[in-house]
């Protein structure tokens, strides 16, 4: 088993945290985005989509998908239960884990690969007043999110979740992005910082 890694980007680090999460240990492959690796006949003989991560099993089985990823180890190894341990719990995990990934993640990655003068050979051509026009949705999405959170620690009732490891790595995109949180929104400040404070955070 392989996992295909793109270092510092946001996705490969969903699936690093998770890992660490449930203490697995999986042998990486870098892929150099920088470099455009990604876009190597090499990788895309694995996925011709051309993006990371992807995880290459022992039988050649390929799954690409940071959260499908997550799935089947979560299927592997149950504990600590990262996608819900009931009906109730799985379906809030996945509810919050769409609303941030599509709701807040999608935007502050639209503001960086539309904005950001590193992004503009990857993004091809770069749409700067798409980029601008993200940039209040990121702030509606964080309000959404302080409101949520004025009652709860985590995203979901019962605890920590996949859901919160993609609010953690969307809000420390923010950084690359040149977005920062708003001042007033404290629970999203405070949860923040405890995700930050995870060891897994580091993975």
């Amino acid at each position: 088993m392989k996992l295909y890694d793109g270092g510092r980007a946001p996705n490969p680090r969903r699936v690093r945290i998770f890992l660490a999460e449930k203490d697995i240990s999986v042998d990486l492959a870098p892929v150099d985005l920088g470099a455009m690796g990604h876009r190597s006949a090499e990788y895309a003989a694995l996925n011709p989509w051309r993006l990371t991560p992807l995880l290459l099993l022992d039988d050649g089985t390929t799954i690409a998908e940071s959260i499908a990823i997550c799935r089947y180890f979560e299927e592997l190894f149950p504990d600590p239960a990262l996608f819900g341990s009931s009906a109730i719990a799985r379906a809030r995990v996945e509810m919050w884990q769409r609303r941030v990934e599509l709701g807040l993640f999608t935007f502050v990655g639209a503001v960086f690969r539309h904005l950001h003068p590193g992004m503009a050979e990857m993004e091809n051509p770069q749409i700067p007043a798409w980029g601008e026009a993200n940039k209040p949705k990121v702030v509606h999405a964080l309000t959404l999110l302080d409101a949520h959170l004025a009652g709860s620690e985590y995203l979901c009732e019962e605890g920590f979740s996949v859901a919160d490891i993609t609010g953690l790595v969307a809000l420390d995109f923010m950084k690359p992005a040149k977005l920062v949180i708003p001042e007033d929104l404290a629970n999203v400040r405070r949860w923040h910082a405890a995700l930050k404070a995870r060891p897994s955070a580091a993975a």
